[in-house]
């Protein structure tokens, strides 16, 4: 169903471009003409709100409505879902929408679906993703999440990144919020390396490798990548290392 504001403006459109009386034009689109010639006499309300959502759209094109909402919120927006969803619908905005593959439950024990996280640090998970600077030079980033509440706890940005330096990384994070249970991972060689096992082993904490060549073993942590270099990766090109570690490390914080 077409709003009146969008018949009103497909009116304009067919006088403009068809050449055609205002009569003639409502007729054809099915348009009262009083509705044509309605003006709202009050001013609108939601200017300002509206301007500051196309503004976050813009900034975040991959964003939904939800997630809209949340950042009004956090912008100090009084305003609740219904309204924000409401606005959305009458700016004609919307996320296309990605085409969904059929989940597998993979041949390992240690795949998300069969080893779900249960509670907050039961199960992390970490990948790699690659990038590069705008010389050319290659980025590499450490990815780590827990699989229960979603967050990501870190994204190391480095140049390169050994075994020794994951395991730096998840000192510090096993000292800040704890150690999990366990830790899921593909069988990458700074993950399957001795020192990383033999370290998780003294940590208390259970590796989950999943099976070669199943990612979806590994979904929780496929999917944050994916939208990562959705929604930041594939938009920045990042001038230098120290560029790119400001701008990720802004936008783990949003997320």
């Amino acid at each position: 169903m077409v709003s009146p504001t969008r018949r009103r403006e497909a009116v304009d459109g067919a006088q403009r471009t068809l050449e055609v009386s205002e009569r003639r034009a409502c007729k054809v689109l099915r348009q009262p003409r009083g509705t044509q010639r309605y003006r709202a006499r009050r001013p609108d309300r939601d200017r300002l709100l509206v301007q500051r959502m196309l503004q976050l759209v813009r900034g975040h094109p991959r964003y939904g409505y939800r997630r809209i909402w949340a950042l009004l919120r956090s912008a100090g927006f009084r305003v609740n879902r219904k309204r924000i969803w409401r606005l959305w619908r009458r700016e004609g905005l919307k996320v296309p929408r990605k085409q969904r593959k059929k989940r597998r439950l993979g041949s390992s024990a240690n795949g998300c679906v069969r080893r779900r996280a249960e509670h907050i640090n039961h199960v992390w998970c970490y990948d790699f993703v690659s990038d590069q600077t705008a010389d050319g030079r290659t980025l590499k980033l450490l990815t780590i999440e827990d699989e229960f509440t979603r967050q990501c706890l870190a994204i190391e940005v480095e140049r390169s990144i050994t075994s020794k330096e994951v395991i730096e990384v998840l000192r510090y994070l096993f000292e800040v919020r704890g150690a999990p249970a366990f830790l899921r991972s593909d069988n990458g060689p700074e993950f399957i390396a001795q020192a990383i096992r033999d370290w998780l082993t003294e940590s208390g904490v259970g590796p989950l490798y999943i099976a070669p060549g199943a990612p979806w073993e590994n979904a929780y942590g496929e999917s944050f990548n994916s939208r990562f270099r959705d929604e930041l990766l594939d938009r920045e090109l990042f001038s230098s290392l120290r560029e790119a570690k400001v701008v990720v490390e802004d936008y783990r914080l949003e997320y």
